[in-house]
C-alpha cells in the first residue's frame, strides 16, 4: 500500500473555515502530528497533501487546505489555491460548529459537482446542543474520530472501482502487450498504465505476452492461439497496427484508461473536432504528469507535427503539465489530454467540465493518434464502448 501511486489513492480534502479545526482533524484522524496546529487563523496557507493509510479505507491522501473564508488580496489567492486542490478530491470532509454562509456556499458547489462530503462538527465535546446532518467528534477528546473513519470508507469512491480490462477477459485468453522501450520509457521500468493492465490479466489468470512493437509479426507466429487482444503503447500505433490483422482487437493502453475513468465515449467524438481545424487555430495539449521532457517527446513534438500534417494548416499550441490547467478555455478549438495516469478521476472530470461549458471538444493522445494514423475505428472495438 505505500508504494501505491497518489493518482490511485482516494484524495481526502478537509475543508472549512479559518480555525474550524480542519489541521486538528487530520491529526486525530492519523494518529500523528502531521499538520500544525494554532490559535492564530489563517495558519495553512497552502494546500498540504500527504500520502499515507487511513485504515479501514487504505490508501489515501488526505488535504489539509486554507480556510474559505480568508481574506484580503493573499487571503483570496489562499482561497483559489484551494478550490483548485477541490478539483481532486474523491471526498470533502467539511469542518465547521455549525454551518455559516461560507459552508452553505461551498456545499452548493459540492453538489453542483457531485462531490460526495461529510459536515463534521469539531469540538463535540463543547456543543450544548446537537444538530442533524453532521457528524460530531472531538479532537481533543477522541469522540467520534472512529465512527468518522468508519463513515469515510462507506462514503469514499475510489478511481480504481471501474476495470481497465479484465471484464472482457477470461482465464483462458492471451492478451498481447506491446510496451516500446525507447528514449521516453522510464530507466528500469515500464509505465504506470502499462503495470496497471499487466497486473488486472494477472489477476484473472489470464496469459500476458509482453514485446517490443519491432516484434509483433513474430510474436503472432509463434503463439498456438489467437490473441484476445492486443494492446499499445499509442505512440507505436503506426507500427503495430500494419503488424495486427482485422481479426485481431486492437486498442492501446491510453484508451483503456479512458474507459476506466469513463471518458471514452467524449474522447472519441471530441477527435471529431480535427477535421474542423483551420489556420491560425489554437490547439491545447495537457499532461497529467511533470516528466523531463525528450527532445522527440509526444506531446510537443509528436503530436504537434501528426496534426499539422494531417489537417496541412498552420496550427497553434498551448501546453500544460502536472496540475496546472487553464481554466479560460475560449480561445482553444481542441483540447488533446493525456490518458491522465497521475490524475485522479476528479481532477479528468473537472478538466472535462469547464471544457464542456465553453464548447471546447475534448479528447485524449490514444484517441488522436489513432485517428491521425487512419485506425480509429480499428482501435475501438465494440466490446470497449
Amino acid at each position: 500500500m505505500n508504494n501505491t501511486p497518489n493518482a490511485n489513492r482516494v484524495h481526502i480534502g478537509i475543508f472549512g473555515k479559518r480555525n474550524a479545526g480542519k489541521s486538528s482533524l487530520i491529526n486525530a484522524l492519523t494518529g500523528q502530528e502531521l499538520a500544525i496546529v494554532s490559535d492564530v487563523k489563517g495558519t495553512t496557507t497552502d494546500p498540504v497533501f500527504k500520502a499515507m493509510e487511513l485504515l479501514p479505507l487504505g490508501p489515501v491522501v488526505l488535504i489539509d487546505t486554507p480556510g474559505i473564508d480568508d481574506m484580503g488580496e493573499l487571503g483570496e489567492m489562499r482561497v483559489k489555491q484551494a478550490y483548485k486542490a477541490l478539483n481532486r478530491c474523491n471526498l470533502v470532509i467539511l469542518v465547521s460548529q455549525g454551518l455559516t454562509k461560507e459552508d452553505e456556499a461551498f456545499i452548493n458547489i459540492l453538489r453542483e459537482r457531485e462531490v460526495p462530503y461529510i459536515s463534521v462538527y469539531n469540538k463535540a465535546d463543547l456543543a450544548e446542543t446537537r444538530q442533524e446532518g453532521f457528524v460530531y467528534v472531538s479532537t481533543k477528546t477522541g469522540e467520534g474520530i472512529n465512527e468518522l473513519k468508519e463513515l469515510i470508507a462507506k462514503t469514499a469512491k475510489s478511481d480504481d472501482e471501474n476495470p481497465i480490462i479484465n471484464d472482457l477477459l477470461t482465464k483462458e485468453d492471451v492478451v498481447v502487450l506491446v510496451c516500446p522501450i525507447d528514449e521516453a520509457a522510464p530507466k528500469g521500468r515500464i509505465i504506470l498504465p502499462q503495470q496497471q493492465v499487466l497486473r488486472e490479466i494477472l489477476d484473472i489468470h489470464a496469459k500476458a505476452v509482453v514485446i517490443q512493437d519491432c516484434e509483433v509479426s513474430e510474436t503472432l507466429k509463434i503463439l498456438n492461439k489467437k490473441p484476445r487482444f492486443i494492446i499499445t503503447d499509442s505512440q507505436a500505433f503506426a507500427s503495430v497496427s500494419k503488424q495486427v490483422p482485422c481479426d485481431i482487437p486492437l486498442t492501446s493502453f491510453s484508451i483503456l484508461l479512458a474507459r476506466k475513468r469513463g471518458w471514452l465515449k467524449t474522447a472519441s467524438e471530441g477527435v471529431k473536432a480535427v477535421e474542423n481545424l483551420k489556420d491560425g487555430d489554437f490547439v491545447l495539449i495537457s499532461e497529467g504528469c511533470t516528466h523531463h521532457r525528450q527532445c522527440n517527446d509526444i506531446g510537443t513534438v509528436k503530436i504537434p507535427a501528426l496534426l499539422k500534417k494531417k489537417t496541412g494548416k498552420e496550427l497553434n499550441f498551448d501546453f500544460t503539465q502536472g496540475h496546472s490547467y487553464n481554466e479560460d478555455l475560449s480561445k482553444y478549438k481542441l483540447i488533446v489530454h493525456c490518458g491522465g495516469c497521475m490524475i485522479t478521476n476528479p481532477e479528468i472530470k473537472y478538466r472535462m467540465r469547464i471544457a464542456k461549458e465553453q464548447n471546447i471538444p475534448f479528447t485524449n493522445y490514444g484517441i488522436l493518434l489513432a485517428y491521425l494514423n487512419g485506425i480509429l475505428d480499428k482501435t475501438l472495438p465494440k466490446e470497449l464502448l
